[in-house]
């Protein structure tokens, strides 16, 4: 069995998930769904600072992430958005993830850092669209026909 094939199947896998987690904690805090907001049990106040905001980037940058469009920008906005949640909400509190409860926003991190590292993997729209790009004609001028000089 050639495991090198695994790789990029693999690592779609893992963006998937990350991706779908990240985009439930979205949808709970920013709309109240699955429970709402872990803290409330309802959605965070809309433009709420840091909550809302935080919430939207788990939103958005989670669906892009799932779907793998624009996943390496995601990945590094998500990532960073944990680091912040870490170092300000859950570090002051104790050092070690499992004394602050940051376990989350630590794990998230480096996932995200990771897929935004290596790439979405081969099931990715980012992937089809390289494709694509790369099966068009070089230039526009190439489907032109040429000048004919007199």
């Amino acid at each position: 069995m050639n495991v090198s094939r695994l790789g990029g199947p693999t690592l779609s896998l893992f963006r998937i998930v990350i991706g779908l987690l990240f985009t439930l904690h979205g949808l709970s805090s920013v709309f109240g769904l699955f429970g709402g907001n872990p803290m409330t049990g309802k959605a965070v106040p809309f433009g709420t600072w840091p909550g809302w905001w935080a919430a939207l980037i788990q939103l958005v940058c989670g669906v892009l992430v799932l779907v793998g469009l624009f996943a390496r920008p995601a990945a590094l906005l998500a990532s960073g958005s944990m680091a912040y949640a870490y170092f300000v909400v859950h570090q002051p509190d104790a050092l070690l993830p499992l004394h602050n409860g940051g376990e989350r926003a630590a794990l998230f991190c480096w996932a995200f850092l990771l897929v935004a590292a290596l790439g979405p993997g081969a099931w990715a729209l980012d992937t089809l669209l390289a494709r694509r790009r790369s099966d068009a004609p070089a230039s526009a001028s190439a489907a032109e026909p040429d000048a004919v000089s007199v």
